[in-house]
């Protein structure tokens, strides 16, 4: 089974080149099957998810063909409307993103079964609000054998308040009403990047939305949709975790690539405790020299503290000065790292949805077990930060979300190797002394 070595204790140092958002990735590779024409589609982050999700999208008979490992061209053209358009392997049971293809399908073909979808166990993740914006468009919805099966004779557009900000359930009903007859409405939409990147997609193969970005989007459907030339914007979660891993190691990264104002709720944050942030037109630079100070944070949605950051922030203050507080308010389960950094010395008390952590002068190698995404990610920053060796197993979960992840930290001077076996370890060990 692959894991991840570390020895730590070297300040990370150069420059890092940040890749396509994987949340954007998803619904934009959703929604290049709503239309006959070719979407070729750059800046594509390749690691497992879109991997996976490509994969289904052939499935069902899309054109799929790789360009290079970021580029990507993709046609609907050969999937059979009259066929089953039915999407169900273990793979696609293990994505979140794999709804999307429910509002893609319904939107074009009036028809969609999907596989109930999976992704990190890191809390409830309810689907009703997605039902709801199908239901309100014509389409009924039914749950047989783990498949969502969707169906509608014409989709109407409709008047849509989400009970919850959801930014799955935003994405999923923008894709099915593009092509629906009449007007749309969605209130209380999310806001995130990926889903005004999504809406500028779908805009670009002829679509017609406004207010992405806001809490209001309005949406006139359109006959039909055609091929496009479209570049994903970059990763903020990626280039977050990268920022948190400069700062953690007391090193000094420009982290290129980035959409500075993406970056604004981890970059406020960082500066508060201490560190220092720098913003160019397309990079940031971010550095700490000595110990930084405690914070207190809450996620929320964009543009909130996002709580895809949550975990690696946790890396950053439990080795700052004095005590810091985090509330987690969007899953309930994202502190399952906290036993894992335990092992390392860390000194975190989780209670409901609030972690207190009091800060350590540092953290020990240890053994440990990445429980999700992000959470993997961040133990690799807190194995980077430690004293002595680190072994991650699980790393599936990181390689689900970060491309090349330990070739970009290697880049950075980090002393990180991807192993399959007790030899390899050992190998590495005597390698870096």
């Amino acid at each position: 089974m692959e894991q991840y070595v570390i020895k730590g204790k070297t300040p990370l140092r150069g420059e890092v080149v940040i890749g396509g958002a994987k949340n954007a990735a998803l619904g934009i590779l959703a929604a290049a099957v709503m239309t006959d024409g070719h979407c070729k589609i750059e800046n594509m982050p390749n690691v497992r998810d879109t991997n996976v999700l490509l994969q289904a999208m052939e499935a069902i008979g899309a054109n799929i063909r790789r360009i290079d490992d970021n580029t990507v061209d993709i046609s609907g053209k050969e999937i059979d409307a009259l066929g089953n358009i039915t999407i169900d392997n273990e793979f696609i049971r293990k994505i979140r993103a794999s709804y999307y293809l429910i509002g893609a399908l319904l939107g074009k073909y009036k028809k969609a079964q999907v596989a109930l979808p999976g992704g990190c166990d890191i809390g409830s993740r309810p689907i009703d609000q997605h039902i709801k914006g199908f239901e309100a468009l014509g389409a009924t919805i039914r749950i047989e054998h783990g498949m969502i099966i969707a169906e509608a004779d014409e989709l109407i557009g409709s008047h849509i308040y989400l009970d919850v900000v959801s930014v799955g359930a935003t994405i999923n009903i923008m894709l099915a009403a593009v092509m629906a007859e009449g007007r749309t409405i969605i209130e209380n939409a999310a806001k995130e990047p990926h889903i005004v990147d999504i809406a500028n997609f779908l805009n670009s193969m002829g679509a017609n939305i406004k207010g992405a970005g806001t809490d209001v989007i309005r949406i006139k459907g359109v006959k039909e949709l055609h091929g496009t030339e479209y570049s994903i914007i970059p990763d903020q979660i990626e280039a977050g975790t990268f920022m948190m891993a400069a700062v953690a190691t007391r090193g000094d990264v420009l982290i290129k690539n980035v959409i500075p104002k993406h970056l604004e709720a981890i970059s406020a944050k960082l500066i508060e405790i201490g560190a220092t942030v720098e913003e160019f037109d397309e990079a940031v630079r971010v550095s700490a020299t000595h110990r930084l100070k405690q914070t207190n944070i809450k996620t929320l949605p964009y543009p909130g503290f996002p709580t895809d950051m949550q975990p690696q922030m946790a890396i950053t203050l439990a080795l700052s000065e004095g005590t810091s507080i985090i509330t987690e308010s969007i899953f309930e389960n994202r502190f399952k790292y906290v036993d894992e950094l335990a092992r390392m010395g860390a000194k975190i008390k989780v209670e409901g949805n609030t972690a207190v952590i009091e800060g350590v002068e540092g953290f020990t190698g240890a053994k440990v077990s990445a429980p999700d995404l992000r959470a993997g990610a961040a133990l690799v920053i807190a194995g980077l930060a430690a004293e002595g060796f680190t072994a991650i197993e699980k790393i599936g979960y990181i390689q689900r979300g970060y491309e090349n992840f330990e070739g970009k930290l290697r880049a950075l001077g980090g002393q990180i190797e991807k192993v399959s076996s007790e030899k390899e370890i050992q190998k590495f060990k005597l390698k870096v002394g």
